[in-house]
């Protein structure tokens, strides 16, 4: 395993990130395999962890807590705030009100002193980002916290972050987590740029697009009665997506490697991602995700890609999971009253 620079904080990090969301009653509730696979994961030399207080609301933090008792000091751990975590409208959000209580309650959970990537799991437009900034600052100052970073911000909020850090001499994001696959390319056009303007390190979520380049989904098939597909029915059966998956499928064929080799390496060629986060239920899975970790993908190989799915596009629908911002999901917001949208 060799490592790769977290941005410029100075940590390294291996390229593949072993998320977590999988551990806990939402998908595997059994925690002694969840604690196994964490630790053959660390074994095989994967350093970087991720998780967040929403998965399973808290039981994810716990399962990674147990299987890191003994081995706290080999991982970068990183954890998320911002999910509703009750009927409180203040258990979530981005208010120093919340943070401070959330940050308490994941130490507990994960048995540790110290978070090494507290993030914000979305943008919080209802609340000012030196509100937060500020807060997250106080916790890094705290000894709670070693950096911060944001998850699936656009491009125009990670610069206002940046520059909101600068002009109050607060602690800045150094870490942004978004979704990336050959199925999901639109941060190509901005995201990814920002980041390295600003020396951030990118972990990227989601590199099989929900499981669709899981080869599991084909065209003309009956689509598996699978947990994504009862999530995310509609992009398990996107006509758009399988078409892509059945021209994507020789490719990685003629290659010799799997389409979850393929799509996995391809996340981790580009040059702003820092790690390709990893999603496994199973200890089948992790293993399938292990065998391809030599895995290179030449040029010749992301050219056909390219052909397939062009830079900077996206073809599966997010479904749910992605950050919409308030101007593209509340139509009031595109829309003139009545009386002042006519010339004359």
């Amino acid at each position: 395993m060799h490592y790769r620079p977290l941005g410029r904080t100075g940590i390294k990090v291996s390229p593949y990130c072993l998320g977590a969301m999988m551990f806990g009653k939402m998908a595997n509730g059994d925690h002694d395999e969840c604690v196994r696979m964490v630790h053959r994961a660390t074994d095989v030399g994967i350093n970087f962890i991720d998780t967040a207080d929403a998965y399973s609301r808290g039981e994810s933090e716990e399962v990674v807590g147990k299987a890191l008792k003994d081995r706290r000091d080999r991982v970068v751990l990183a954890t998320k705030a911002f999910q509703p975590m009750s009927d409180n409208p203040n258990d979530r959000g981005g208010s120093r009100l919340w943070l401070t209580r959330a940050v308490d309650n994941s130490l507990r959970r994960l048995q540790t002193d110290y978070i090494d990537i507290y993030q914000l799991h979305r943008p919080v437009p209802d609340t000012d980002i030196e509100e937060t900034l500020s807060a997250l600052t106080d916790l890094v100052r705290a000894g709670k916290v070693r950096a911060i970073g944001a998850s699936t911000f656009p491009a125009a909020d990670i610069v206002d972050a940046q520059w909101v850090a600068e002009r109050r001499g607060l602690t800045r994001f150094r870490t942004e987590q978004p979704p990336y696959s050959i199925l999901n390319r639109s941060i190509e056009r901005d995201v990814l740029p920002a980041c390295q303007r600003f020396g951030m390190g990118v972990m990227s979520w989601s590199p099989l697009a929900k499981g669709m380049l899981s080869g599991r989904y084909r065209q003309g098939e009956k689509t598996p009665d699978t947990m994504r597909a009862k999530f995310f029915p509609n992009a398990m059966t996107d006509e758009n997506s399988l078409d892509k998956v059945e021209q994507l499928i020789p490719v990685a064929e003629a290659a010799g490697i799997s389409l979850i080799h393929l799509a996995v390496a391809f996340v981790m060629a580009h040059p702003a991602i820092t790690s390709a986060i990893i999603g496994p239920r199973t200890p089948e899975q992790l293993e399938g995700y292990l065998s391809g970790i030599e895995v290179r993908l030449s040029d010749e190989i992301l050219d056909q890609i390219d052909a397939i799915v062009p830079p900077g596009v996206d073809i599966a629908p997010l479904e749910g999971a992605a950050y919409v911002p308030p101007a593209i999901a509340s139509a009031s917001l595109r829309r003139r009253p009545l009386g002042e949208r006519a010339a004359a």
